[in-house]
């Protein structure tokens, strides 16, 4: 097996790259990273300096593949399996990269911010940072409530790497703060990925570390 997977199941920019695994139904090793063993994390850090997952390792090719987005498009340019992820036409791979973009910046990053506040040492937390990231995500939220009418996927009809981008984004997001009745077609949207076998399947496998994501 040339793939290996550097992640971990609780973390949202690694459900985005299972996600896609998964869709394609591509044969990888999994090896979930854990910054708290020294020896683990000095061999984690030795093939990605950054210290920061996903990382797909391709010993048949002899890459490392950093960040959650370049992954995909490595794998359907390498490793197609059952789909492209990444339309073949110009215009409509656009639209999925833009999105999928939308997704990463826009939601998963102001998302982030409002759990990784929680993790900081008492009287060192920003609840400035906090609130302005609330803002964003209920900006992000009118956006795609805009954005995602008449569509089944981010991009139409067909399910592209845009919408493995979204399905922990809004996830996550929804937790943190929730879409409400103000916006149905985001809601649905989720509700529709949430149903999709391959993300599914990644909500299933964090489902055990969900009690390390603080409150």
């Amino acid at each position: 097996m040339s793939l290996t997977l550097y992640f971990h199941p609780l973390s949202s920019f690694c459900q985005k790259v299972l996600t896609a695994l998964y869709e394609k139904d591509i044969a990888f090793e999994k090896h979930v990273v854990n910054f708290m063993d020294a020896a683990e994390n000095a061999r984690f850090t030795e093939i990605w300096p950054i210290r920061q997952f996903p990382v797909l390792r391709d010993t048949a090719r002899g890459r490392i593949i950093p960040e959650s987005s370049l992954i995909i498009e490595y794998l359907d340019q390498h490793y197609p399996g059952k789909g492209q992820l990444l339309p073949e036409d110009r215009e409509e791979a656009f639209e999925a990269r833009r999105l999928d973009r939308f997704f990463d910046l826009h939601v998963q990053v102001p998302m982030q911010k409002t759990v990784t506040d929680k993790l900081r040492p008492e009287g060192q937390n920003d609840s400035f940072g906090v609130e302005e990231a609330k803002v964003k995500l209920n900006t992000a939220y009118g956006v795609l409530e805009k954005e995602l009418g008449g569509k089944t996927w981010a991009t139409g009809e067909r399910y592209t790497m845009a919408d493995c981008a979204a399905s922990p984004a809004l996830f996550y997001a929804n937790l943190s703060v929730p879409f409400g009745a103000e916006y149905p077609g985001v809601s649905a949207y989720l509700d529709r990925l949430m149903q999709r076998p391959s993300f599914a399947r990644a909500v299933e496998e964090a489902r055990p570390y969900f009690d390390m994501r603080p409150e």
